[in-house]
């Protein structure tokens, strides 16, 4: 069945405000957090997947955290 949707529960951890700001928003839309959540995903993701990895070295800023560990 590939057309079925994948379902999992997974635990997600928001900072109390924004949770409270989710919830607020899927009770005006009668919609579950899960799919507020998920539209918002949806929404953003091309701008996040813009974000530099931690792993990412962006030109300078190396030299300048290990000047500021010498100080």
């Amino acid at each position: 069945m590939s057309g079925r949707t994948d379902k999992r529960k997974q635990s997600l951890y928001f900072p109390e405000d924004m949770l409270r700001e989710i919830q607020v928003e899927a009770n005006r839309q009668d919609r579950s957090l899960s799919w507020i959540v998920q539209q918002a995903w949806k929404i953003a993701r091309g701008e996040i997947m813009r974000f530099p990895s931690v792993n990412d070295v962006v030109p300078g800023e190396a030299e300048e955290e290990s000047d500021s560990d010498n100080g």
